[in-house]
């Protein structure tokens, strides 16, 4: 009954609000005191009994009903911070004001009139005034500093959010003024060695100044897109600045609680049914603080502008300027983070938790899966971009793979999910930044040993095959928003290539299957920059075969198997009968593929195939005729390739199906050659959307301009010295006739694991 009257007389307190003719009195404090003075408002309660309607209503109808509101809850956690919460009834208040506030302020900010608000000087709330009696209102802080400050006090608060170190009692209750927060860092990891007894209630009330701390920096989300990329946000300025006392170890806890995190645990099965787990709430919400503040980097450089400027402006006989560092602390302090056993713990922590949701056990639903991986992937990235030394530490360390191997698990996952098309960037990105290093190459020939859930192709190899398998999947089966990722993509295959000591069949056989879709007439044609992939995939090959031949013969086979790609290649046709037909070829392949899609799903609609069992089933009544895994061609004399005639009309690149490499390379079964035959078709539809560009025609001087610098010299070489003995071999080579080929056989079959 009580809970329900609680309700009862916070709800009439809304509806005051937007009722009363004549504004509430700040001085009334009877009626203000309903809506945090009473007993516990849950979130959810506040959510539902504050609807969006009605606070819109208070803030066209009684605009400064609302502004006393959130001017009196501001009060109240100011009166909070300064007395320290030494009871009960008062951290009830302050958990109730912040909840509040919470709800409030996204209703400030959307509307362009009231973005100011927080900002103005308040009469009798600013902190100038309590610390120095006599200054007069004129000095006192804007209600948003006023706001950040004691929410910054707050999470140092003993008995509140932290364990105090002095016995509890209002006598003795420590003084928040004269605490030094740098010995309450809230877990044990950078910079703090003491590992603080796990209190449910005090990460409770963290998560919920944090939650309301996120929502002070969301102001920028209700501001049209800026060209200007000076704009800073003020929250988050004055947040990260000097004024904030508790900025150092604030950011210490937050690193520290996010890289501690276990959501195993103790590792009994279904515990995260049986026990709420407070720190998982804690932890989401501290990725985010850390995201949105280490995103806020602009004023350091506009710091290191002025400086220059200064020193470039300033005579000999001035002073030698000190050095400033970011205006943003958490930048700087991130930056500054050194030592290798912090490195190590931020590490590892950070590959624990990317790794979970890929934990699988013989319980099905077992093990706790976090679900704010792509949080964790900006953060990664965020400290792989300001700390070098820890970008260095990755990439010498062998952990770098437990990093690469969960970001390949959610590209894959978030392949054909439009929604999630920013995970896919962020991963994309971070791969491009490791690739550019030696170490991360290097680190990729260590065998792939992991058993992954992930939709594949079943393969025995190194981590460099996995991520080339990867990528060949994402873009021949990716919605076409990832079109813009591919020279991406093709850029890390790049640049990991000289290092790459012996790729797969399976992954060798998806480089080519991609040249071969690549380099097609209507494709190379259709676009100003399609040809760039070509170039991306020629070096490719030209640097595993000039730095690491030896080991490669499973690339330098599928090379040679399929040379027509290469001599097709070399004589591009250029002249502008050639261009238009290949592009004529084009829209009737294009109408058949939208007519064949029709009984389908939209692209992009579905997620990905979940992963299947780790064994493909084949058959021997799925072997291809011999004529179809040789090719009818003969050498010359100088190595080229010429071809023998056959009786039906010659195939050009346009009307064969650019899957072909794959199906008749990597598996005789049925179901491979399903799988290439629909990624095929899905990368071809992809391939012609990528290169349908308004305005552009393709003529022979620009066909010529490119097709002059086709790295083929070594490709070429290779072919001539190579396909005349790999022909003889096969033509010495007589073998016996296969007698059970091609008939019905019933007791057994063949299985590849």
């Amino acid at each position: 009954m009580g809970n329900s009257d609680t309700k009862l007389h916070f709800r009439k307190a809304v509806i005051q609000l937007t009722t009363r003719t004549q504004p509430v009195e700040a001085s009334d404090d009877v009626f203000w005191d309903q809506f945090w003075a009473e007993s516990s408002t849950a979130m959810q309660d506040v959510f539902a009994l504050v609807p969006a309607a009605e606070i819109r209503a208070v803030r066209e109808e009684s605009p400064s009903n609302l502004a006393t509101l959130c001017y009196k809850a501001v009060e109240r956690l100011v009166q909070g911070a300064d007395s320290g919460c030494p009871s009960e009834k008062e951290r009830q208040i302050v958990v109730n004001c912040t909840r509040l506030l919470t709800r409030i302020l996204p209703y400030i900010f959307e509307d362009a009139d009231w973005r100011g608000f927080f900002w103005s000087t308040v009469p009798g709330a600013g902190r100038t005034k309590r610390l120095d009696e006599d200054a007069d209102d004129d000095e006192a802080r804007p209600l948003a500093e006023s706001l950040l400050l004691a929410i910054a006090d707050l999470l140092f608060c003993p008995d509140f959010t932290i364990q105090s170190h002095k016995k509890s009692s209002p006598d003795s209750a420590e003084d928040i003024r004269s605490i030094d927060s740098c010995e309450y860092i809230w877990e044990a990891g950078v910079g703090f060695a003491q590992s603080p007894p796990l209190n449910y209630v005090h990460d409770l009330n963290r998560t919920e100044l944090l939650k309301l701390l996120l929502t002070c920096f969301s102001e920028a989300m209700y501001l049209p897109p800026s060209s200007d990329s000076k704009t800073l946000n003020p929250w988050v300025s004055f947040f990260c600045s000097t004024e904030n006392r508790h900025a150092l170890p604030l950011f210490t806890s937050l690193i520290n609680v996010v890289c501690a995190y276990d959501p195993v645990g103790f590792g009994f099965p279904y515990n995260h049914l049986l026990f709420s787990d407070s720190r998982e709430q804690l932890v989401e919400q501290s990725i985010q603080i850390l995201i949105a503040t280490l995103e806020h980097e602009a004023s350091s450089a506009s710091s290191a502008a002025l400086q220059a400027l200064d020193e470039a402006t300033a005579s000999p006989a001035d002073e030698e300027p000190e050095p400033t560092g970011p205006d943003n602390l958490f930048v700087n302090y991130l930056s500054r983070i050194h030592r290798e056993e912090d490195l190590s713990f931020i590490l590892k922590g950070l590959a624990r938790l990317l790794n979970n949701p890929l934990i699988q056990t013989y319980l099905p639903r077992s093990t706790k899966k976090i679900q704010f991986h792509q949080e964790l992937l900006i953060l990664f990235w965020k400290f792989c971009d300001f700390n070098k030394k820890f970008l260095f530490f990755v990439l010498k360390s062998s952990d770098v793979l437990d990093i690469l191997v969960p970001i390949l698990f959610y590209l894959n996952d978030a392949r054909a999910d439009q929604s999630r098309v920013g995970l896919m960037h962020i991963g994309v990105f971070i791969l491009l930044l490791l690739s550019g290093e030696r170490n991360f190459g290097v680190r990729l020939n260590k065998p792939f040993t992991h058993r992954v859930p992930m939709d594949i192709p079943v393969f025995t190899g190194t981590h460099a095959d996995l991520l080339v398998v990867i990528f060949h999947k994402i873009i021949t089966s990716g919605h076409q928003r990832l079109q813009p990722l591919f020279d991406c993509l093709l850029t890390i295959i790049v640049n990991i290539s000289p290092y790459l000591k012996s790729l797969s069949m399976v992954a060798a056989n998806k480089l080519l299957h991609l040249l071969e879709a690549f380099s097609t007439p209507w494709f190379l044609f259709s676009a100003p920059q399609n040809h760039h992939l070509v170039f991306f995939l020629l070096e490719v090959y030209n640097n595993i075969i000039q730095y690491q031949f030896d080991g490669n013969f499973n690339l330098v086979y599928a090379i040679i198997r399929k040379r027509n790609v290469f001599h097709q290649l070399a004589n591009l046709p250029s002249d502008t009968a050639s261009i238009q037909k290949a592009l004529q070829k084009k829209k009737k392949s294009g109408i058949s593929r939208t007519n064949s899609t029709e009984k389908g799903s939209m692209e992009g609609s579905t997620p990905a195939v979940p992963a299947e069992p780790g064994t493909l089933k084949a058959s021997l009544e799925a072997t291809p005729g011999i004529d179809k895994i040789t090719e009818k061609s003969q050498v010359s004399v100088d190595g080229t390739m010429v071809a023998v005639p056959h009786s039906d009309p010659p195939q050009t690149p346009s009307d064969r199906n650019i899957g072909a490499a794959a199906s008749d390379t990597e598996s005789n079964s049925e179901r491979d050659q399903e799988v290439d035959h629909t990624e095929s078709e899905a990368a071809r539809s992809r391939l012609s959307s990528v290169s349908s560009t308004a305005a552009f025609s393709a003529n022979p001087d620009w066909v010529l301009s490119w097709k002059t610098r086709l790295p083929l010299q070594t490709i070429m070489r290779l072919l001539q010295v190579l396909v005349p003995q790999v022909e003889k071999i096969c033509i010495d080579k007589n073998v016996d006739p296969p007698i059970w080929y091609d008939t019905d056989i019933r007791l057994f079959e063949i299985q590849r694991i």
